[in-house]
Formats: structure tokens, C-alpha cells, sequence
């Protein structure tokens, strides 16, 4: 392959005119995340003799803790990015990988992760030869094009649907920005003693929501809402990003009808699969995932990458994790 040559854009007035079918890495989130609180985007893109050939968009977030370094940004890529065809695809992901990687070192980075992979074993020599370890994960999704997803529901989700329904729970498309805010206070609160408690402003859901990129669903029980989820739409997928409910508050019945009105929804409008985009460790014991798979989903079993720039905690982190 001709050599190849790896730009990095932080500024969407830079950004040249690309094909982009995955929303995950399109210019149109880019200049979303660039106008959210706390999130910065990084685009990287690969061109072989001035020709566009991949690109990868990159999400920067801004956090705190109170333990050192105290302030720190994180860098996250929703899969490997848009290729041409005809190109080696990891070749020029490991080109993209190591532009990524020195830029980050001067934006006080604390870990990079990429995640939802479109295969298991992609790119698995660029990112051990880039020092990136990977933790196996467990990812659902549910066909909507093979069989009507009433079929694939199982009884005790059923069950739960008809309990919902007496109770009066009922999910809806959120219409204004009082029901947004409710759920947004909602996935806060019931994010707060997770590891991985990183909640985006509420700006971005906002912003996706204008673009038509995007749905939130809330979940009322008599008027109360207690709960919901954030569905994102990219390449004729739904991708179910948060789910939250009010704890002690029929929390079975109100997740059910949530993620049974989102799976719905989806079918009604023709997309193929829906995906669940954080199910989480494959531990042997997972309640969100038994719970998810009763709704007819197909498990794998798949990896997530990190890189950690501080050295002697990536290979701790990288033999603690070793296969």
C-alpha cells in the first residue's frame, strides 16, 4: 500500500467534505460535540495521495475526582471508523491509531477506550502493538428485519408488560423539555456510584434531538415519570445508549416497557437491529443482561480496548486483565 497520511482535526471549520454513513464518526456529531460542555471531538483522517480513504471521530471528556491528577480528560470511539473499499482496513487503522495516541499525549489524557468493534478480533495486533489491553465485554442486539419482535418476547417478559400495563406505566417519545430534564435527573441519580459514571451534558442529547438523530424516551407512572432510555440512530441501526429508572419503583415493569417501546418504535420505522450499547462484564451472574435477553436479543462476546498514559499503571492494569 502507497504510504499513507494521518491528519488530526480538533476544529469543525477544518473539517474537509467526507462520506459519512455512521453517525458515530459523521461531521454532523462532530460539530455537536463541539458545541457540548465538557466534550472536545478529535477527527482522524487517513488520505493516500490527498485521496480520503477512513476516518475516526474521537470523544474527549473533560472530568474530575478527587484523587490525583484531580483534573484529566478520557478519550472514547464508538467503533473503528468509515473505510473506502478495497483498502487494508487495519493497516490503516493502526496509521490512525498512533496519530490518535500522540495527540492525546498533550491533552492530558488519562485513558483512551475504543469499544463496539464491528468484530471481536479487529485491529487486535495494531492495538497490542499501541500498548492497548482488552477486557472481554458482552454486547446484545435484536434482529428487526427476520421476525416480528412480539414472537421473540419471552413469557416472563410478558408478564411484565401486562403488569406494567395494569399499573398504568406507559412509555413515550419525550415532547418537551421539562420530561427531558426529568429523565436527565433520573440517569444522574442512578448513575452516581458507578465506576463508569460518566453522564454527558444534557445539551447533547438536546442537540441530537434537533438533528433527528436521536430519541429519549420517558416512562411515566401516573403522570410521575420514573424513568427512560436515549436511543441514537446511525446506518439503519438503533442504538440504545442510557437506560435508567427510579430505583424501588417498579423497576422491572418500567424497564420493560421502556426498552419494549424503544424496540418497537425501531421496527415501526424500519431500522434492522437494535443494540445495547453497555450491558456490561460478562459476568456469569448479570441481571441486566438475563433481563435484556428475554426480549429475544443475540448475545456475543466481544472486547473493549484501553490505554491507560500513565506506563506502570497500563501494564498492571494489562496483566490483570491478560488473557
Amino acid at each position: 500500500m502507497k504510504d499513507i497520511n494521518v491528519a488530526i482535526i480538533t476544529k469543525s471549520g477544518e473539517l474537509p467534505d467526507m462520506k459519512c454513513t455512521n453517525f458515530f464518526h459523521s461531521t454532523d456529531l462532530f460539530k455537536i460535540i463541539e458545541n457540548t460542555p465538557g466534550q472536545r471531538p478529535m477527527m482522524a483522517i487517513a488520505s493516500i495521495d490527498g485521496n480520503i480513504v477512513a476516518h475516526i471521530m474521537v470523544m474527549l471528556r473533560r472530568r474530575g475526582s478527587l484523587f490525583p491528577p484531580y483534573l484529566f480528560s478520557q478519550a472514547r470511539a464508538y467503533g473503528e471508523g468509515e473505510y473506502e473499499k478495497d483498502i487494508d482496513k487495519e493497516q490503516v487503522f493502526g496509521c490512525m491509531l498512533k496519530a490518535i495516541i500522540r495527540k492525546l499525549r498533550y491533552n492530558l489524557c488519562l485513558y483512551i477506550e475504543f469499544s463496539d468493534l464491528s468484530s471481536k478480533m479487529f485491529a487486535y495486533k495494531e492495538f497490542r502493538l499501541n500498548s492497548f489491553f482488552p477486557v472481554r465485554w458482552m454486547s446484545i442486539h435484536n434482529s428487526l428485519h427476520s421476525m416480528e419482535p412480539e414472537k421473540r418476547l419471552t413469557e416472563r417478559i410478558k408478564k411484565h408488560l401486562r403488569n406494567a400495563d395494569k399499573a398504568g406505566i406507559e412509555t413515550m417519545i419525550a415532547t418537551t423539555g421539562k420530561e427531558c430534564h426529568e429523565f436527565y435527573h433520573i440517569l444522574k441519580h442512578s448513575m452516581t456510584l458507578s465506576i463508569r459514571r460518566y453522564i454527558p451534558d444534557i445539551k447533547l442529547f438536546e442537540e441530537l434531538i434537533k438533528a433527528g438523530k436521536c430519541n429519549l424516551f420517558v416512562t411515566k407512572n401516573k403522570s410521575k415519570t420514573t424513568g427512560g432510555c436515549v436511543c441514537v440512530y446511525s446506518d439503519n441501526n438503533c442504538y440504545l445508549w442510557y437506560l435508567a429508572v427510579r430505583k424501588k419503583l417498579f423497576f422491572k415493569r418500567t424497564n420493560a416497557i421502556t426498552i419494549w417501546t424503544a424496540i418497537k418504535h425501531a421496527y415501526a420505522n424500519g431500522y434492522q437491529h437494535i443494540y445495547f450499547m453497555d450491558v456490561g462484564l460478562p459476568y456469569k451472574k448479570n441481571p441486566l443482561r438475563e433481563f435484556i435477553l428475554r426480549f429475544g436479543g443475540k448475545p456475543v462476546g466481544t472486547y473493549r480496548w484501553f490505554r491507560c498514559s500513565i506506563s506502570w499503571i497500563n501494564s498492571l492494569l494489562s496483566w490483570s486483565y491478560r488473557e
